[in-house]
């Protein structure tokens, strides 16, 4: 990374550059993706205990899309899901499957903009793999600091193996690195940035594995229960649910009053370590004069169970599960929008493309965001389908679908079981309406509906 004083330099000298030789009609693009962050885990959502001063600032500068939700709430299929704006039921890809095949990896997001002349970056958590390793020919820099072993191995060896560097520190440090070399590249650039936080170290006893930096922090805040916590309502969910992953790591996390003070306030300190990147990228992009023609886009591959149902974990179709956080920053806009239409995580390689003057593939099942952000009249969509497809003993395999209004699903292996519920009405999905013959019209129309979509999704 060159010192700060080169930089101002480099900087002054690329403001005198001709227009022919820096590319200042395309936007650059940051995509930040965090891993297992639930919609609420911000303050700007509402959260009165957590600290996220750069993306609250963001979300306020921003359009926060206020109903965002992924289409698989399980790392890989989602990740597959954002890069190539496809269903898991078109794509196919998930755990214990074979790689992304290559007629989606080539009309993945990165690959498009390389293509169209973007410089292309990738640092942090891939979360996939694709046919014949192509993922490496969609980015000018690969970077994935994260892996380990066995785990996520947070904490890492510094290069010069004096100390130890926790990942979501080192995934900031080279995010500032690309950053930086855009004083030297007249091309746009598109860097996705995937961090590991707040995922849990399955291996480590402490699970929540924090910078150190940020262990005082919320050391004197008392976390109020988790809603639906009480144990009728994991007494109430069917046996092959109950015994399930979610009630294993359950144990691990969340089993004790004081285990869940504690594992909370470490899942809220991952995410203050990550906003404060956020903080840095964009103090970088303010130094060096990029701010006004750089997007940034920030989500998250899936929702979390922090205690609900007495569950840890996601993959189930509740929104706990499927809701999360999605704000993207436009300088060039003209003021701060909140916008409640249905979003998904399949909109962000539309939008991407977009921003960047790159034609959608009709390939692609999401929509541009744009549409409603320049318009917040218009409409988005009314409903979208939620499933989880990959085969796990101890993970049920459920697909639904999701409205403005109501949510059914349905488990694969026990098609017998149907849940519904009225989220105006009951927004915690406290009360199963499936059985209920006032709503025996409803239940018939989503379970005709969810057909549907499976059909239009499947591709051979």
């Amino acid at each position: 990374m060159i010192n700060r004083f080169m930089l101002l330099l480099l900087v002054s000298f690329t403001a005198m550059v001709p227009t022919s030789q820096a590319d200042t009609t395309r936007p650059n693009i940051i995509f930040i993706l965090t891993d297992d962050q639930r919609w609420d885990a911000l303050g700007s959502a509402g959260n009165p205990i957590i600290e996220t001063p750069a993306l609250d600032t963001l979300s306020a500068e921003g359009s926060t899309f206020s109903n965002a939700f992924v289409t698989t709430p399980i790392c890989a299929a989602s990740r597959a899901s954002i890069m190539t704006g496809t269903l898991e039921r078109t794509h196919g890809f998930t755990f214990g499957t074979p790689p992304l095949r290559r007629e989606f990896a080539d009309i993945a997001y990165p690959k498009l903009l390389r293509d169209a002349g973007y410089r292309t970056g990738f640092i942090g958590k891939f979360g996939m793999t694709y046919a014949d390793d192509s993922e490496k020919e969609h980015f000018d820099f690969y970077d994935r600091p994260s892996r380990g072993f066995y785990g996520i191995a947070y904490y890492r060896l510094t290069s010069d193996h004096t100390g130890h560097q926790h990942v979501t520190e080192v995934i900031g440090d080279r995010s500032l690195a690309f950053i930086d070399e855009a004083v030297e590249d007249p091309r746009p650039f598109c860097l996705s940035i995937s961090f590991n936080a707040p995922h849990a170290e399955d291996l480590d006893p402490n699970q929540y594995i924090y910078p150190q930096g940020l262990a005082s922090l919320y050391e004197d805040v008392t976390i109020p229960p988790a809603p639906l916590s009480d144990i009728r309502f994991f007494e109430a969910q069917p046996e092959w649910v109950r015994t399930g992953l979610n009630r294993v790591r359950w144990h691990w996390r969340f089993d004790d009053a004081q285990k869940y003070q504690r594992m909370v306030k470490g899942y809220y300190r991952m995410i203050s370590g990550v906003d404060r990147q956020v903080g840095r990228i964009r103090d970088q992009l303010h130094e060096m004069g990029l701010a006004d023609n750089t997007i940034i886009i920030f989500t998250s591959d899936n929702g979390y169970f922090l205690n609900e149902r007495q569950f840890a974990g996601k993959w189930l179709m509740y929104e706990n599960s499927i809701r999360v956080p999605l704000v993207i920053y436009d300088p060039r806009a003209s003021a701060p929008l909140v916008l409640p239409h249905l979003s998904l995580n399949i909109d962000i390689a539309p939008t991407i493309l977009t921003y960047a003057g790159i034609a959608v593939p009709t390939a692609m099942q999401g929509l541009p965001l744009q549409t409603v952000m320049r318009d917040p009249d218009q409409g988005l969509r009314k409903s979208f389908l939620c499933e989880h497809l990959f085969d796990h003993p101890r993970i049920p395999r459920s697909e639904g679908v999701r409205t403005e209004r109501y949510k059914y699903f349905r488990y694969l292996d026990h098609p017998e079981h149907e849940e519904l519920y009225d989220l105006t009405a009951d927004p915690h999905e406290k009360h199963n309406l499936a059985t209920d013959p006032g709503h025996a019209d409803v239940l018939k129309e989503l379970r005709e509906l969810c057909d549907a979509k499976i059909a239009a999704a499947v591709r051979t």
